[in-house]
């Protein structure tokens, strides 16, 4: 079996928003484990941050958003709105992957990244990560979030999975 070397160092780009902090920590421990690729570059902007030069210069992303009345949040959409004209037919076939935070669900956000990615041609690598937090009530979904190990768990594994199959030119 052949192992393809890259030409040069990858980036990964994390854009993430994160109102209670859920998020924040699910970006953060993918960021952690794609860190720890040598042969990968990681960039972790907050959605309001990121730029379409951002998006350019990435050879992957994750997208991580929580998701606010069964939609991705205001500020992720606000991301995809300011960066998806600029880019659009300049980055097909690049590999992306999706973390949710939700309360109970989560498919409708991962499914509006999906039908955004589509539409930049991108190639999705796994299943959207969607950590449910359980919060029902105003007071909990409004509440500062704590996610679990097992679930930071998993983030940093696709981090790190993602990070190591741009390094190794698997995708």
């Amino acid at each position: 079996m052949a192992y393809m070397v890259p030409d040069r160092m990858k980036t990964l780009l994390i854009v993430f928003h994160s109102l209670t902090g859920g998020t924040r920590q699910m970006a953060e421990a993918a960021a952690k484990g794609a860190s720890s690729e040598p042969e990968a570059t990681v960039r972790l902007l907050a959605a309001t941050r990121a730029e379409p030069a951002d998006v350019l210069s990435a050879d992957g992303y994750l997208f991580a958003t929580p998701e606010n009345l069964a939609a991705m949040a205001g500020q992720m959409k606000d991301f995809f709105d300011r960066t998806y004209y600029p880019v659009l037919d300049r980055i097909n076939g690049r590999p992306y992957a999706a973390m949710i935070c939700a309360g109970s669900d989560g498919t409708n956000a991962a499914r509006q990244i999906a039908r955004i990615a589509t539409g930049w041609r991108l190639r999705s690598i796994a299943d959207p990560l969607i950590v449910r937090t359980n919060a029902q009530t105003p007071e909990a979904i409004l509440a500062p979030k704590t996610i679990g190990p097992a679930d930071l768990g998993n983030c940093h594994d696709l981090g790190a999975a993602l990070a190591s199959g741009l390094a190794a030119g698997i995708f």
